[in-house]
């Protein structure tokens, strides 16, 4: 489904990731760790389309296709997702209408009939309540005086109504405490099925308690420089990155 092949990218100049390998398949959750700098989030931007980021060379190829060259709404529309470490609050646009219209330029770019104000309220209130999200929020700008737990809990909200087809969580789990990461764990675990691909970047093992991954990636200076199972996580949590050191 994505497949990353020799992928550099810099930023004015300066190296970010050198030579990054990755295939993650439908169906399949793959967590990427790694210490502050090693390019986790640059990874998850490029994929998403981030345009301050230069591809020197490689290929990001969605489900057979080249996407290194298209605008990130475009990507979005072939059904790739990224939630954000530091959810942005728009004022003035509330949540209802902002997932109302994203749904529906991804819908119109499919090719699929728009849907009214009237359906998709129907539709967002069963995701609100999949995700322990009181109704009234839907009616709030967009992520404006929420807590960092409900921005979190609202970025899992759009993967629930966007139903990607590859969603990409950049530190989801960042600033939550753990009764709010339980909550967004289970709207991840509920939204996710065998035809999504799931790639979680973190810093702590604690969300794959939650999240069980298929695969866990190490980057470190731009690259992955080591993959294993969950037992992978387990390790770094009592060592630390110190014993890679040589291997990247």
């Amino acid at each position: 489904m994505l497949k990353i092949q020799n992928l550099h990218v810099s930023i004015e100049g300066k190296p970010l990731i050198q030579g990054l390998n990755l295939t993650v398949n439908p169906g399949e959750i793959h967590a990427i760790m790694g210490p502050n700098g090693a390019g986790k989030s640059t990874l998850a931007k490029v994929i998403a389309g981030h345009p301050a980021y230069e591809i020197e060379e490689g290929d990001i190829l969605f489900e057979g296709k080249e996407i290194a060259e298209m605008e990130p709404e475009e990507r979005a529309c072939l059904g790739l997702f990224m939630s954000f470490q530091y959810p942005v609050e728009i004022n003035g646009v509330s949540n209802l209408q902002f997932l109302h219209l994203a749904l529906n330029s991804q819908r119109k770019a499919q090719g699929k009939e728009e849907l009214s104000v009237e359906a998709f309220e129907k539709f967002l209130d069963e995701k609100m309540k999949m995700m322990e999200i009181r109704p009234e929020f839907k009616h709030r700008s967009l992520n404006e005086g929420f807590s960092g737990g409900e921005k979190k809990r609202n970025e899992i909200l759009q993967m629930a109504v966007l139903d990607p087809k590859m969603a990409i969580l950049d530190e989801t789990d960042s600033g939550l405490d753990i009764d709010a990461m339980k909550v967004v764990a289970q709207g991840v675990n509920q939204i996710k099925n065998s035809e999504m691909g799931l790639v979680l970047i973190t810093h702590y093992q604690r969300l794959l308690d939650y999240i069980k991954p298929d695969f866990v990636h190490v980057m470190m200076n731009g690259k992955i420089v080591q993959t294993g199972n969950a037992d992978l996580a387990l390790k770094l949590e009592e060592q630390g990155y110190d014993w890679l050191e040589k291997i990247a």
